[in-house]
């Protein structure tokens, strides 16, 4: 049995139907990042945040996983398999997969604006003035642009005791997150899965997979399964 660690961004749910502002030149659907996703943006219009995410939330409730979320699940089979990613749905979980760790937070949960650590389940829109048990405005638990990631180290942590380590769906250009391939031990194997031109610093370690997410995967997983 190896230890994978599958590392997935906004690639894998996109095949799901579910958008990010990098496929529209920093709009995330006609939204300037800057205007919805910072400490500064719910600060300034915490309304205008909240109808945003609430759309994001209801499309994650009508996305579905797709076959490369559903072949991560079955790696597990054979494989003690963890999930760190990007995105905040949860369409991992929803696939079966057991062990998920949600680096920028989760759109079904929500929390109260004072206090990070008290969080609630979320599958109804959020309006101004619902509140927490600590009488503080509710927030998306997502994590904004110039925020901390707290589950950082965790991730690191989890990334460094890998046999394997597949990347899928992420450009490998948004940091810190985008470091952590740097905490794989020297002799992991790494795999890449990406339909485009892979550029980075650490290629020559890199297998590059150049298909989708759910051309690719079912294709690796494929191998693992059958690798003694």
């Amino acid at each position: 049995m190896k230890e994978i660690v599958v590392f997935s961004g906004a690639g894998m749910s996109a095949e799901s139907g579910l958008k990010t502002f990098r496929d529209s030149d920093g709009l995330w659907e006609n939204y300037d990042v800057a205007q919805v996703a910072t400490p500064e943006a719910w600060s300034a219009n915490p309304e205008l945040v909240l109808r945003f995410y609430n759309a994001r939330r209801q499309q994650v409730l009508e996305a579905s996983p797709n076959l490369a979320h559903q072949y991560l699940k079955k790696l597990e089979e054979k494989h003690n398999v963890h999930v760190i990613t990007q995105n905040i749905d949860d369409l991992h979980e929803r696939a079966g997969s057991t062990k998920v760790l949600h680096l920028h937070g989760e759109i079904l949960k929500s929390r109260s604006a004072n206090n990070p650590s008290r969080l609630f389940e979320q599958k109804r829109p959020i309006k101004l003035g619902d509140v927490a048990d600590d009488g503080y405005q509710l927030r998306p638990h997502v994590v904004w642009f110039g925020e901390a990631v707290p589950e950082l180290d965790n991730a690191k942590s989890v990334i460094e005791k890998a046999d394997i380590l597949i990347i899928i769906g992420t450009s490998l250009n948004v940091y810190p997150a985008a470091g952590l391939v740097y905490c794989a031990r020297k002799n992991a194997k790494i795999y890449l899965i990406d339909p485009g031109d892979v550029k980075h610093p650490n290629l020559k370690r890199l297998e590059v997979i150049q298909k989708s997410a759910t051309e690719g995967i079912p294709i690796l997983v494929d191998v693992l399964m059958r690798a003694e």
